[in-house]
């Protein structure tokens, strides 16, 4: 049976890493807490953590608002309206998205614009563009503006696709990837040396749009994302011994390949419209949980999903070295992992051995369960904006990150088949740890 992830927050290995990464506490109140083990009002180490530190310094709780005593949390919005889908929400201003992409790739060498046109096909489902949307929309009501998309912010959305495209290119590359998105990569279409210039020459681009923006500081925002992707793929090239530390890397990983570009694309649209540094705290922070969450739970795809389904071969991770969320976890039930860790999956029979232990653990449940934690988190931030439909449908995206799985295929395009419970339906987003291992699909 599952292990709560609640009870993870007891944990010797690992639980400190995380405290520190979800809701930024100090190492030391976790050990204080967790010392005390659970007291006989029956709060788990968490609740104490947090009680510790709201008394030890009530300013840092006030511009922490994300950080609360328990992982459950149930969350109001509006019930004046139907909530729209988010995706149907930012469909106008996404309208000819990859169309102006395109405009921004403008070459003369037929071969060249073939390569760069390659992935926008408007086959994408724009997931980062949509996010922006809905977030410079949301923090224009919060600023008084009546919610008007600044020509400038949609420029960032497409950017924030413009830069998401080209690190698949090059990661393709690394990862010597066949396919990608129901199709051939560039990479064993055109050849590895075309597919890494075709990825920096969209990135040059982007480089050059985000320039016409004008703004110093929103540049100075994006173009931290590029580095943390570049670090990011460093970081996952290598491992860590200790596993408080390979945990903390992992998640460090995951923020800088994944979580960054949503975080500094959602804190530019809201710097083009508000002064006030708290918004584009919130927006960052906002940004911030949904990616991590989003790429955890792709982590957890990748042992749940048919290659079939899922557009790429089943344990693909593993088989590239990598240990992601559902092992980590599982290491903590079965030490056997750790060498497997160490070698980076490369024996005979490690990959299998590795996937039956994952599979026999709790790892995908647990993995869940800290996404849901990430997701509340977004929903805390969010939740302090003004109210909006806009704030709403980025509320209610904090349940399809959760609840996503691939339904299908149409035409070698994929189909998403988005599940909502009865809960956002009913005007009301209630997240909480189960048993059962989750229903998930790719956004």
């Amino acid at each position: 049976m599952a292990v709560p992830w609640s009870r993870c927050w007891r944990s010797s290995t690992g639980a400190s890493v995380l405290l520190d990464w979800c809701c930024g506490f100090s190492r030391r109140a976790f050990t204080h807490a967790t010392s005390a083990g659970r007291r006989t009002d029956g709060s788990t180490a968490a609740t104490q953590v947090a009680s510790a530190l709201m008394h030890r310094d009530e300013g840092h709780w006030h511009r922490n608002r994300c950080l609360y005593t328990t992982p459950q949390v149930c969350c109001s919005i509006r019930s004046d309206a139907k909530l729209k889908d988010p995706f149907s929400l930012a469909q106008k201003d996404l309208q000819n998205l990859y169309e102006d992409i395109k405009k921004q790739l403008l070459v003369s060498k037929a071969e060249l614009k073939a390569l760069c046109d390659y992935y926008f096909d408007g086959k994408g489902k724009a997931f980062r563009p949509m996010i922006v949307i809905l977030m410079a929309r949301a923090c224009n009501v919060h600023s008084n503006k009546e919610g008007v998309l600044l020509p400038a912010q949609r420029s960032i959305a497409m950017i924030s696709e413009m830069i998401h495209t080209a690190s698949l290119v090059h990661d393709d590359v690394i990862d010597d990837s066949d396919t990608r998105r129901g199709k051939n990569t560039i990479n064993k279409v055109w050849g590895e040396r075309k597919a890494i210039l075709a990825g920096d020459f969209i990135l040059s681009a982007a480089s050059m749009a985000l320039a016409r923006i004008g703004n110093n500081t929103v540049v100075s925002v994006l173009s931290q994302v590029v580095e943390d992707l570049v670090r990011g793929e460093f970081m996952q090239l290598g491992s860590k011994e200790n596993e408080n530390e390979r945990f903390k890397h992992y998640l460090e990983k995951t923020f800088k390949k994944t979580a960054s570009l949503i975080a500094n694309s959602c804190k530019a649209v809201s710097i083009l419209v508000n002064s006030d540094p708290e918004v584009h705290e919130i927006a960052y922070q906002y940004g911030r949980n949904v990616g991590i969450a989003f790429q955890l739970v792709d982590d957890i795809l990748d042992f749940t999903s048919s290659a079939n389904l899922l557009g790429k071969p089943s344990a693909a991770d593993l088989k590239l070295g990598l240990a992601t969320g559902p092992v980590l976890f599982a290491c903590q039930q079965f030490p056997e992992l750790h060498a497997m860790i160490m070698r980076r999956f490369s024996s005979d029979g490690d990959v299998d051995r590795a996937w039956q232990y994952v599979l026999k653990s709790d790892g995908v449940e647990q993995t869940n369960y800290l996404a849901q934690h990430y997701c509340q988190e977004a929903i805390q931030q969010i939740s302090r904006l003004r109210p909006s439909t806009e704030r709403d449908a980025l509320i209610q995206l904090t349940e399809l990150v959760l609840r996503r799985d691939k339904c299908g295929t149409d035409g070698g395009a994929t189909v998403t088949c988005v599940c909502l419970c009865a809960s956002v339906t009913d005007a009301r987003l209630n997240i909480r740890p189960h048993y059962e291992r989750p229903n998930v699909f790719d956004v």
